[in-house]
């Protein structure tokens, strides 16, 4: 029987009634100059908000390629357990967050606006919301909260009408008294307090009415002000705008400046009356707050202008009334076509002019590009399917490649150069080297396969009756390849071609990776790496200190084993010429551990261990009979209970399910059976 539930007590008992009475508080105006004597950060800027909100969640300080990194945490989105969260482009978003911090000092970017550029898919959008979801969060906290007023014309009358563009309190003191007043009241919180702007029309209109009502009295007009907490809201659409093209015959610039109210009119008389005027124009919303232009480069003329006079002058100029202080950021995003248009058009000086450019490229880097696929393909929300290990790694690593310049180095092909900005090792290449690479290409990341193609491929294949219930790598390469013929985007031939030949390469790759696991999986035998382990540091002991081993079944004293070392070394291609340094090399380290009181492991050494693996699966091949896997004879039982064995380790220790584990070696077994036995 089911238990019951009581939805009252289920609400009771999680509501934050404190953080209501918070963010719902009101009181005078004498009350909200107490509250910037202790809280001076309330009369911030939007520009200095949206920086101190950013840092607010804290930076790591990594170094890449001998390059320092800053990572700020507020874009991995912690709001929303990283729904929107943004991998791979710490170097775009430290430009885009030192725009803010000059423009939070006013050093003169506050007077641009900040255009997001790149390749569609390349994550514009996604970083356009999470500054605005993360805006309204931070006005709901004590450290970002602002404030606004309303007013009571009428002290008998209930009624209090808000400011229609939630407007600072501080421009309510007289303009000739201000600068003496915010030089007082820095003074006493011992930090600069700085207020631009002034009222705007409807709350201009109000001040002068009150003050004439007495005599220019100002501390009686102040009683019809209340004061109260602001909370930004896009679906409110309060301090967060959010404008986009349309038909233009469906569309006029009064959309951004607000429009005249005409029911009003007859009302006040005059259409020029500021309470016959809608001050709800995407402008007059977004203020204090940020506004976001989708493909900003579209907009019609008429529509620029408005930006022009907004980003520099901070004012707008709705109709019938005088320009209009405003203080927000505008950030706009657009793709490269457009912006190539904009560049030629000789009439749009004046916008580029005013315009910050920040590139937001693809992801280059394969671990950065994996971590996207894997939030939305992980076991949580692929439920009744399997992902096979290495799927989501295959197509990532196809994406990145399409985005990549060719290396100018003959010696360096395009998958080396993918693995090198991914952290791996070449012989060769330090950190100077790679970032030599990096510099030497011109548009490397603002072409290729957007991320979007690949996540539509994996659905695919997700949802494909061929697919079984277990998605290998071959499933999705295949759905990337047929959709290559329709791409919408892939305007040449050759580019094609390109992306099909990247393909073949990343099958080569599965191809090593495969046959590597289960080639590790077959000599995953503790024990028996630890015996070779310790035979082959034994010999080498012996060798580099001139010594001989003796032999445990024959108790005779006998030279070093080379043959035994050098079938060893061989597998990690140690030349002949090199094994007297990777040996001495070993017992230095081994050495070295004693004095810290520590006993050497074979994992302890990345080369080491893949040599003694593979010497092991060498060893071992024969007698499990992989090859007999895809022969049409009868498997013995001594061989399945082996093959068992191993499936038993893919599953456990790789993350494969019992289909893709039988997949996978009998595709490695086949590879063996032709005679593919190259090494990786």
């Amino acid at each position: 029987m089911a238990t019951k539930f009581d939805p009252t007590e289920f609400v009771r008992s999680r509501q934050q009634r404190e953080l209501f009475q918070e963010l719902n508080w009101s009181g005078s105006f004498e009350e909200y100059v107490n509250i910037v004597l202790e809280q001076p950060q309330v009369t911030r800027t939007a520009f200095q908000r949206i920086y101190d909100m950013i840092l607010s969640h804290g930076v790591e300080e990594y170094v890449e390629f001998k390059k320092k990194i800053n990572r700020y945490r507020f874009f991995d989105d912690p709001f929303e357990n990283g729904a929107d969260g943004i991998f791979g482009l710490e170097v775009a978003l430290m430009k885009m967050v030192s725009f803010f911090k000059a423009a939070a000092q006013r050093y003169g970017p506050e007077k641009r606006v900040l255009l997001l550029h790149g390749p569609v898919g390349s994550c514009k959008s996604t970083i356009a919301r999470l500054l605005k979801k993360g805006l309204e969060q931070y006005s709901r906290t004590r450290e970002g909260a602002l404030y606004t007023f309303a007013w009571k014309l009428d002290l008998a009358d209930e009624r209090w009408e808000d400011c229609p563009m939630h407007e600072e309190p501080l421009h309510l003191v007289p303009a000739e008294l201000r600068a003496a007043f915010l030089n007082e009241l820095s003074a006493k919180c011992g930090q600069e307090i700085f207020i631009e702007g002034n009222l705007c029309p409807y709350c201009r209109r109000n001040y002068d009415e009150l003050i004439r009502r007495y005599d220019g009295d100002w501390t009686q007009l102040i009683s019809h002000i209340k004061v109260h907490r602001l909370a930004l809201s896009e679906k409110d659409r309060i301090g967060i705008g959010t404008f986009q093209p349309k038909d233009e015959k469906n569309q006029d610039s009064t959309e951004l400046t607000g429009d005249i109210n005409y029911r009003k009119i007859a009302q006040y008389g005059s259409d020029s009356d500021p309470r016959a005027f809608n001050f709800d124009g995407e402008f007059n919303i977004a203020n204090r707050g940020i506004i976001e232009f989708i493909e900003v480069l579209k907009l019609d003329v008429a529509f620029l202008y408005d930006l022009l006079g907004a980003s520099q002058e901070h004012k707008i100029k709705p109709k019938k009334f005088p320009q209009t202080d405003i203080d927000l950021v505008i950030l706009g995003h657009t793709n490269e076509p457009e912006y190539r248009k904009l560049q030629k058009n000789e009439f749009m000086e004046a916008l580029r002019d005013r315009t910050v450019k920040i590139d937001i490229p693809y992801i280059t880097k394969l671990d950065d590009e994996i971590k996207i696929y894997l939030k939305d393909y992980n076991d949580k929300k692929v439920r009744g399917r399997h992902i096979a290990p290495h799927t989501v790694e295959m197509a990532a690593m196809w994406a990145v490649m399409t985005r990549l310049e060719p290396p100018k180095k003959a010696d360096l092909t395009l998958l080396q150069k993918m693995k090198l900005y991914n952290g791996k090792t070449l012989p060769g290449y330090t950190s100077d080297n790679i970032r030599e690479l990096r510099k030497e290409t011109e548009r490397e990341g603002m072409e290729g396969i957007s991320p979007r193609y690949v996540q539509d491929k994996i659905s695919n294949a997700l949802v494909s009756d061929r697919a079984g219930n277990c998605i290998n790598p071959f499933v999705v390469i295949n759905e990337l390849e047929a959709g290559l013929k329709s791409h919408s985007l892939i305007t040449s031939e050759d580019q094609k071609k390109k992306f099909q030949e990247l393909l073949s390469v990343v099958k080569e790759e599965y191809e090593a990776v495969a046959k590597n696991e289960v080639q590790r999986a077959i000599s995953a035998d503790e024990t028996a790496i630890a015996k070779l382990c310790g035979n082959y540091i034994d010999n080498i002991k012996a060798y580099t200190q001139r010594e001989r081993v003796r032999n445990p079944y024959t108790g005779q004293d006998e030279e070093p084993d080379e043959r035994l070392m050098r079938s060893i070394e061989e597998k990690i291609e140690i030349p002949d010429s090199r094994k007297d340094d990777f040996r001495r090399e070993i017992m230095n380290y081994i050495g070295a551990l004693a004095i810290e009181g520590k006993q050497f492991n074979y994992r302890m050494n990345a080369r080491l261990m893949k040599a003694l693996e593979l010497k092991l699966f060498e060893d071992q091949r024969d007698s499990i009979k992989l090859t007999s896997l895809v022969s049409s004879s009868v498997v013995d039982k001594s061989t399945q209970e082996k093959i068992d064995v191993v499936k038993g380790r893919l599953i456990e220790n790789y993350g494969y399910c019992d289909i893709c584990a039988t997949d996978v070696m009998n595709y490695v077994a086949s590879i063996f059976a032709r005679g593919n036995t190259g090494k990786d």
